[in-house]
């Protein structure tokens, strides 16, 4: 009978309490800011070996 009032317990202030759900917010804001950084560094590299890439294929050849 004490689980159950312990459960019960932990459940309601499981709904009550704020904290948790804040919580999980931050960390869903986190991992879109974490994927967007990681999308603009991997376009930034893609479009930088492209320039490079134009760049070497324009200069002449070394004799």
């Amino acid at each position: 009978m004490k689980w159950l009032m312990w459960a019960r317990h932990m459940g309601a202030s499981f709904w009550a309490d704020q904290e948790g759900p804040t919580v999980t917010e931050y960390a869903v804001l986190l991992a879109l800011i974490v994927l967007g950084v990681f999308t603009a560094v991997t376009l930034i590299g893609v479009f930088a070996k492209d320039a490079y890439t134009t760049v070497t294929n324009g200069l002449p050849e070394a004799s």
